[in-house]
């Protein structure tokens, strides 16, 4: 085999200090859990995990936080990130009896106790940034935020440890390893203590390749460990390995590799600028093969091309008075090392066995010509999509049914039992039995919803076809000229707007963020589901989840149609950008992984909801309790409400929603707690109605005490034609202005004026398609 490219060696190096001083006066490593990072001081150490996008590395980290994990901005950044707690010191995991990692991992004295922050970076396929997210991964792992690309900077090795993690999981596809390698000699080169997580090796048998896992350690110079973290295998034996290197003394090994191809040297002719980036491993939307963007090489390069030619010195990477044209060239020769190291060291420890699955057309590959079909990709997608909400609204009715009759009979009867023997005034009991546990009891009401619908969807996304149902919907959206990559946050965006407006940081290009966050809002957030399942039930019966699932089509063509209209006033310089995406394997979905993002996601918005529509509940009672209009002398609490604050507020602007069919001051009232919290709107209406529950909302019920007075309603400021004005209402619901936390994200990052733009568009479009709506359907209904 031809001689290494790599250099690796023990001992201490002036760039890598083994010793220096803690922020407690003592010694500790540099990078280690000693040292002072930024403005505090570190409790416990950093892991973070990097790796290329769809590679297992979220999957990876929920099974090693669990439920012990929350997101938010990184600190000093924009870039919303995943943390939580792992500890590695816990005991080895009952699954794995047998790992051998597991069984090498060291004493417990040797073991740094207590547990580890772990922070799952963005997914990223190399150190040069393309995006803010991506710029994140390279400031943290460099310990420098510089604008420019890491080819063209000094050498890492020789920076301040100041704000780096402890300790680098680098999280590898074994079925793609090639695509892989590039990212680890990038981040082997800044000089951060590593361990690789082997991923995808089952994937990886199944398609007949074997990896080495002892020479590919020996070749990366760190420890390699296989993982299959959605059966939680080798998950004991990487917590040993990073047990290893948490307590290690002394720097870790240093990484050089040499210069790239001589000149004349034909793998240097092949070589175009965009050589300094890694090949992106995906297919383009609307082509059946592996697409890499302009100018960049093929995404199978590193595994083909002839290893280049190599000098007898190594790069000058610490030269920190190079020409900005030394620096370019110096980044091409340093891209070249890599794809000849890459080349090396899958000849060294990857074999392609005869027989396996890898070679010709695959089962994914069979399936993925009908579900991403040109023609058939689209209905597909959304008759997927109908079956998941006919299913939530069918399969939740009865269990609905048992909570609704819970909190309206044994718990209420018990709070205002409780409350007449304790002697409490009629304000504090309607404040916290028609109040509080109201409101929070409709919430809880939806929750057997939510569960199946979060369930069904991790169904989805864990079996792989998420990531095709973007692919399919990618090519209407760029035959619009939207961005392809502005599809993933818009994904998000069903969930909740907030994180979908923190995931545009995906986006490189400001006036593409800008685009994309003024159509995030128009995307149907879970929120909104509880709303289009009561009236539906009330008003559709058993057409309920056709309703429902219709609420949800007519927010993608509003993501669409807004997207075309501003795209060609505000942003006519914006052009259609391919989609890069890695379509994953399907596989059969596990009970852990469906489990713990239906958790995650149910407990988030339970969180969420809970204190808004509390803090709102309250708020409302408190309006209510203030008399306005009632007769003189009528004292706090006990005029009706439509004769108080609250109820006279909303019979002003209620006559604003008159030719929409519902200019009602209980429509008026739901639709402005709605600007609060979009979670609050069902429960404004059945207190503004004095209703606690819904007695029998659902599919196919009719809504008891507070369906009978919807009905009746509607029917009234209709004038006869309360379908239409339904389905007017819920088309303003989904449409107007976002929930405060959103229109805050907005602030943050569009800014004042495109913030203010974006919210006076909704509120126009909103009402104008309600009329409309209205208008149209009153001719037939």
């Amino acid at each position: 085999m031809p001689e290494r490219a790599v250099k690796s060696c023990c001992g201490t190096d002036d760039a890598h200090p083994g010793k220096r001083r803690g922020a407690d006066g003592g010694e500790g490593r540099a990078g280690g859990p000693g040292a002072r990072r930024g403005p505090g001081l570190r409790t416990a150490p950093v892991v973070v995990l990097v790796g290329n996008p769809n590679v297992g590395k979220s999957t990876l980290f929920n099974a090693l936080t669990g439920a012990r994990q929350h997101v938010g901005n990184w600190p000093g950044k924009t870039v919303r990130v995943a943390r939580g707690t792992w500890r590695p010191d816990d005991p080895e995991d009952p699954e794995d009896p047998e790992d051998p990692e597991a069984a090498a991992g060291p004493a417990a004295a040797d073991r740094p106790g207590g547990a580890v922050e772990l922070v799952d970076l963005p997914g990223t396929y190399s150190l040069v940034p393309r995006s803010p997210d991506e710029a994140l991964t390279r400031d943290l792992l460099t310990g420098h935020p510089d604008d420019r690309p890491s080819d063209d900077r000094p050498s890492d090795a020789g920076r301040s440890a100041e704000a780096r993690p402890d300790l680098v999981v680098i999280a590898a596809d074994a079925a793609n390893l090639a695509r892989n390698l590039y990212l680890i000699a990038e981040v082997r080169e800044t000089g951060v203590r590593c361990v690789v997580a082997l991923t995808m090796t089952d994937v990886a048998a199944a398609r007949g390749i074997a990896i080495d896992v002892a020479a590919l350690a020996a070749e990366l110079g760190v420890p390699v460990v296989p993982v299959v973290p959605r059966r939680r295998q080798g998950l004991a034996g990487l917590a040993a390995a990073v047990r290893r290197e948490l307590s290690a003394d002394g720097p870790p090994r240093p990484f050089a590799l040499q210069p790239g191809a001589a000149p004349g040297h034909p793998a240097a002719a092949s070589a175009g600028p965009a050589a300094t980036g890694p090949p992106p491993p995906a297919r383009e939307a609307g082509s059946p093969h592996p697409a890499h963007e302009a100018g960049s090489p093929h995404p199978d390069r590193e595994a083909d091309a002839p290893p280049p030619a190599r000098t007898a010195e190594p790069l000058p990477l610490d030269s920190a008075d190079r020409s900005p044209h030394e620096d370019s060239d110096a980044g091409l020769l340093r891209a070249e090392a890599r794809y000849a190291w890459v080349h090396e060291v899958l000849a060294a420890v990857r074999t392609q066995r005869h027989g396996g699955a890898g070679r010709g057309r695959t089962l994914s590959d069979r399936v993925d010509r009908v579900l991403t079909s040109r023609w058939l990709g689209i209905p597909l997608f959304l008759g997927v999509m109908w079956l998941v909400f006919t299913a939530t609204t069918t399969l939740a009715k009865p269990l609905q049914d048992g909570l609704e009759a819970f909190f309206d009979g044994p718990v209420a009867g018990a709070a205002s039992g409780g409350l007449d023997a304790l002697g409490a005034p009629d304000w504090l009991r309607g404040l916290l039995v028609d109040g509080v546990i109201g409101g929070v009891g409709q919430l809880l009401t939806f929750v057997p919803l939510m569960i199946i619908m979060f369930v069904l969807l991790a169904v989805l996304e864990d079996s792989g076809y998420m990531a095709r149902a973007a692919f399919v919907v990618d090519r209407a959206m760029r035959r619009l000229g939207l961005p392809g990559r502005a599809f993933l946050p818009i994904i998000v965006g069903f969930g909740c707007n907030v994180p979908a407006l923190a995931g545009l940081r995906i986006l490189g290009n400001p006036r593409q963020r800008l685009l994309v966050g003024m159509i995030i809002p128009y995307v149907s957030c879970s929120a909104r589901l509880t709303v289009y399942v009561l009236l539906a039930g009330v008003f559709f019966g058993s057409a309920a989840g056709t309703v429902v699932f219709a609420m949800y089509v007519v927010s993608i063509l509003l993501v669409l149609t807004i997207g075309l209209l501003l795209r060609r006033t505000l942003f006519r310089e914006l052009r259609g950008e391919a989609l890069v995406l890695e379509l994953p394997p399907y596989r059969l979905p596990t009970f852990r992984v469906v489990g713990t993002q239906t958790w995650l996601k149910l407990t988030g918005f339970l969180r969420t909801a809970s204190g808004i529509i509390v803090a709102t509940v309250t708020a409302v009672w408190l309006l209510s309790a203030i008399p306005a209009g009632a007769a003189p002398g009528t004292g706090f609490g006990a005029a009706p409400i439509e004769q108080s604050v609250f109820g006279a507020t909303s019979r002003a602007v209620a006559p604003v929603f008159a030719p929409a069919g519902f200019g009602d001051w209980h429509a008026a009232a739901a639709l402005g707690t709605g600007f609060v919290a979009k979670e609050a709107v069902v429960a404004t209406v059945a207190q503004t109605y004095g209703a606690r529950q819904p007695d029998d909302a659902g599919p196919a019920g009719d809504g008891g005490e507070l369906g009978t007075r919807l009905r009746a309603t509607f029917t009234a400021s209709s004038g006869g034609h309360p379908l239409p004005a339904v389905l007017a209402f819920l088309v303003f619901l989904l449409a107007y202005t976002p929930c405060m936390t959103t229109i805050a994200t907005q602030w943050q990052e569009l800014g004042r004026r495109m913030t203010l733009l974006s919210n006076g568009l909704q509120l126009a479009v909103a009402w104008l398609l309600a009329v409309g709506v209205f208008q149209i359907g009153r001719l037939w209904w």
